[in-house]
């Protein structure tokens, strides 16, 4: 059963009031969901909210500890202000959601690749902001995955031969898309080669809609040097892909 902040509540109000934490205040068994070797999951608050109306879904692979800290921040100071936890689920979500350099690099490489003209908008930063109702992003694992409490990027171990880390895809993020209300409508955007990995292997298995996976995005962390490279190797061919999947924009409005 998925740990939601139900769950953490009290835990998190032990955290003292900070706008960051480090890993040694949140990697503590508090807050351990299970492990698996040098593999360990952590709680995170920021996948919980989940826009059914979305036509868009940007699929990590794991919260990184910037975005858990974030959330982490985020519900703790709303708790304290005593917030519904309804309404924190959502906060945390804004907030957590790729933060940081990560959520930047997104945002130009999908204005890059003109889906900001695919949707009608003038930058893909309105998905984060004011055009929020047609994005859900969400993460494979919903939880902080690290080895050896190092971010887990999805190849050591290769994450589509994981058992113990593919029980969350076939799981948690198979729920999420179930419940979207145009699931087989929807575009789906893996970031990094493991998650399109993943997405194809379900494709296959005929458990998500066939021929909405913008094959090629690169991951857009910063320690992905070759990003640049290989948007440029695959622009053409995403560009392609978006103007053929949405050749009226009326679609997405």
């Amino acid at each position: 059963m998925k740990k939601t902040l139900h769950d953490y509540k009290y835990r998190i109000m032990n955290l003292p009031l900070k706008n960051k934490y480090t890993k040694e205040e949140l990697l503590v068994n508090d807050f351990l969901v299970e492990k698996d070797g040098s593999l360990e999951i952590y709680y995170a608050p920021h996948n919980e909210y989940i826009n059914t109306k979305a036509k868009l879904f940007i699929i990590g692979i794991t919260p990184g500890f910037q975005q858990m800290s974030t959330a982490m921040a985020e519900a703790r100071k709303a708790l304290e202000d005593g917030e519904s936890i309804e309404k924190i689920q959502y906060m945390c979500k804004e907030a957590g959601r790729f933060s940081g350099v990560i959520r930047k690099n997104i945002i130009n490489m999908l204005d890059e690749i003109e889906l900001n003209k695919a949707l009608n908008i003038n930058s893909c930063k309105e998905l984060f902001g004011e055009r929020d109702d047609i994005l859900h992003t969400v993460s494979l694992i919903p939880y902080s995955t690290f080895i050896n409490k190092e971010n887990y990027s999805g190849h050591t171990p290769k994450l589509i031969k994981n058992n113990f880390l593919m029980r969350y895809v076939y799981g948690n993020f198979l729920n999420e898309y179930n419940s979207l209300e145009n699931k087989d409508k929807v575009l789906l955007i893996p970031l990094g080669r493991a998650v399109e990995e993943v997405l194809m292997k379900l494709e296959k298995e005929e458990l998500i809609a066939k021929d909405r996976i913008l094959m090629g995005f690169p991951h857009p962390s910063g320690a992905n040097v070759n990003r640049i490279k290989q948007l440029e190797e695959n622009k053409s061919e995403m560009m392609k892909f978006i103007k053929n999947l949405y050749k009226k924009a009326e679609q997405l409005k």
